[in-house]
């Protein structure tokens, strides 16, 4: 047995600052697996001045980036925060296998060209809220190139079949006769295997990679490392406070979002679904958030909490002065009725020297549908050079209009 592995069966002292980190990883979690290991870690960590290895690997597969991808970030910036050495991970090698997880068909691996221009895109991504001059940033490739055919082997014997097929999606597709390749049950075993080539001691991921993890915990064991242990975190619900946060649903804030958007967005949702998106996405420490909370109990307008979150997410993205920007132009056109500095400008097109106001606000991407148009003039939402409109018959001749859709939609449309 391995002095590592000995050093955790020593019970050492369970401070009041290792239970407030422990508060701290725990805010948000979906799986923490296994508490008490982990505390332990930590009070190890903190005896012996040896910082947790605390592990985050990515597949660059070109997601569409919005700030849900980066709930596990935030994470990780906390426990770098807390002082432990995070190391990002990008799978260079796993991407090319495909991870088969929580699909029901096997997923084509990805070329090497397009390998590299996305791990370009995770590690800006990453850049975004890790302390980069802090992180260890590895590559896959860098021990599952030299495993070979003979270490393949080795380790496909330290895992069994029958495990495999025991996940989710494995399962269900053998039930249903669907196809399974060999190199997606490969994948399981490279990505638990990434965990005793870095020696972690704790692997983050999403809810959906819970299996993954749980592998590198059972290769760990069999090659006589202290089992890490497991942190998952929950899908970030969007902007309707109803689905995950997806572009497909058009309910969501991107990275790249200017900074007004972004403000007005938050802005938008629900005082509930605040708090979420605190647990999630905000660094703030546990007992700021409380007191943040409390007020809010005791008669303070959650508005003010929404626009710290607001701002804490731009400044994150973009910067302390863009966030105070983006509060007065917020100000400025909701309290005082003007309409934004950055407002876009399109043209559409006429048909007989008149367009119907629903077309109009389709043209300009205003909305997406007529039907929807008209749901926003009947609900008082369309306002059409400081005027509301209330007539979805009302046509327009060629000119200038400042259009306003909602709270945060604006155009200035020139008809022809």
């Amino acid at each position: 047995m391995s002095d590592q592995i000995e050093q955790v069966e020593k019970k050492y002292e369970i401070t009041p600052d290792i239970v407030d980190a422990m508060a701290t990883i725990r805010r948000g979690v979906d799986t923490l697996l296994i508490e008490s290991e982990l505390e332990q870690k930590l009070a190890r960590s903190k005896a012996t001045g040896q910082p947790l290895r605390c592990k985050l690997g990515l597949d660059p597969t070109a997601p569409d980036i919005h700030i849900g991808h980066t709930v596990v970030l935030n994470k990780l910036r906390q426990l770098q925060d807390l002082g432990h050495t995070v190391i990002f991970l990008i799978g260079d090698f796993t991407a090319a296998i495909g991870d088969p997880s929580g699909r029901n068909v096997t997923r084509p691996p990805l070329s090497p060209e397009q390998i590299k221009i996305n791990a370009e895109t995770y590690l800006n991504q990453a850049g975004l809220v890790l302390d980069l001059d802090k992180t260890e940033v590895r590559y896959n490739s860098e021990w599952c190139n030299q495993l070979g055919a003979t270490g393949l082997i080795k380790l496909a014997s330290r895992y069994t079949l029958a495990r495999l097929l025991e996940r989710d999606d494995f399962a269900k597709r053998y039930a249903a006769q669907a196809p399974i390749a060999m190199h997606e049950l490969i994948y399981p075993l490279m990505q638990g295997y990434d965990s005793v080539a870095l020696n972690s001691d704790i692997e983050l991921g999403g809810s959906d990679q819970r299996f993954n993890l749980l592998v590198g915990r059972e290769l760990q064991r069999q090659y006589g490392q202290e089992a890490q242990c497991i942190l998952t975190m929950p899908l970030l619900v969007g902007l309707d406070g109803v689905d995950k946060m997806s572009k497909s649903k058009h309910n969501y804030i991107g990275i790249t979002d200017s900074p007004n958007d972004m403000f007005g967005k938050v802005m938008s949702i629900s005082d509930s679904l605040m708090w979420n998106w605190y647990d999630l996405l905000s660094l703030k420490p546990n007992a700021e958030i409380e007191q943040i909370k409390f007020d809010c109990n005791n008669g303070r307008n959650p508005r003010d909490a929404k626009v710290m979150l607001a701002k804490e997410i731009i400044e994150r993205f973009h910067s302390a002065a863009d966030a105070e920007a983006a509060e007065a132009e917020f100000n400025a056109r909701f309290r005082g009725g003007a309409a934004p500095a950055d407002i876009p400008e399109v043209t559409v097109q006429s048909v007989d020297g008149v367009i119907g106001v629903a077309k109009m606000l389709k043209e300009a991407g205003l909305v997406p549908s007529n039907g929807e148009a008209n749901r926003n003039i009947e609900q008082g939402g369309v306002r059409i050079d400081g005027e509301r409109v209330s007539d979805r018959g009302l046509q327009f001749a060629p000119g200038c209009y400042t259009v306003q859709v909602g709270k945060r939609k604006w155009a200035k449309i020139t008809v022809k």
